[in-house]
């Protein structure tokens, strides 16, 4: 069977994407990338053909592996001619970002670079330890969890916490009455965002210790992406990046628990 290995023409094209600025340009270099991955879609139609009638082991797997990623490759393509060729948007919960992970989400939070894997809500306690871990799909708004977290919380303790500090992207006047009815009796946000202390909280004081507890809880968020592998998942699949997410707070649990003093 007669194929050429397009590895080096695939890549020079793809490092021009890259630094090439002007969509003209562009759209020339991905009709060519393109045409390379279908040319080499079909070396891999006519192995896949010639080998259906062997039944090794081996060629077994690779052909599982074939039917697994050609659907893949498939779709990448279309996606990338809607988007540069015909111009047309594509949704973020359409698109495939990543083809040997293919669960990634696309994650964007205000300016900052473009993030890709899944967004973790924590719920930390007085001790410092993790008492919740939710694994987001998609890239939903933080003011839209903070009452999920806040059920789960309750549905997991039996009650709400009395007092609570989030972030200043959960804070929205809804969610400060929810939280209030639910039976939070301080709210704070690191953020006021338009809301007054006097109805997050019962003084000053308490508001200053809760946005000086949210704070700390940096330190717990930093010390698990650096020290316990948080920052990047090396597990493959879904189900195994949730275990490696809790693995990692499980580790770190640990830790914080063999450093609790007695009271």
């Amino acid at each position: 069977m007669a194929w050429r290995d397009h590895c080096r023409a695939a890549k020079k094209r793809a490092r021009k994407i890259q630094f090439t600025r002007g969509r003209p340009n562009r759209v020339q270099l991905y009709r060519e990338l393109i045409a390379i991955t279908r040319a080499t879609l079909a070396y891999l139609e006519q192995a896949s053909e010639r080998l259906a009638v062997a039944s090794t082991p081996s060629i077994a797997l690779w052909q599982i592996q074939v039917r697994h990623y050609r659907p893949l490759v498939e779709r990448i393509i279309r996606q990338s001619e809607r988007r540069v060729l015909a111009g047309e948007p594509v949704p973020a919960d359409e698109k495939l970002v990543s083809l040997f992970e293919e669960h990634a989400d696309i994650i964007v939070k205000g300016s900052r670079d473009t993030e890709y894997g899944h967004k973790l809500n924590l719920t930390t306690g007085r001790s410092g330890m993790i008492l919740d871990l939710m694994i987001e799909a998609g890239n939903p708004a933080d003011s839209d969890r903070l009452l999920p977290m806040l059920l789960r919380h309750i549905a997991l303790y039996g009650q709400a916490p009395r007092q609570a500090a989030a972030d200043g992207g959960f804070a929205t006047r809804a969610n400060l009455a929810t939280a209030k009815a639910w039976g939070v009796c301080d709210m704070a946000f690191h953020k006021k965002a338009g809301l007054r202390i006097e109805d997050m909280v019962r003084s000053k004081w308490v508001y200053r210790k809760l946005r000086n507890f949210r704070a700390g809880i940096e330190a717990g968020i930093s010390c698990l992406k650096r020290a316990y592998g948080l920052a990047r998942c090396t597990w493959r699949g879904l189900d195994h990046f949730k275990t490696y997410a809790w693995s990692s707070v499980v580790a770190y649990n640990l830790v914080i628990f063999t450093r609790l003093k007695p009271t």
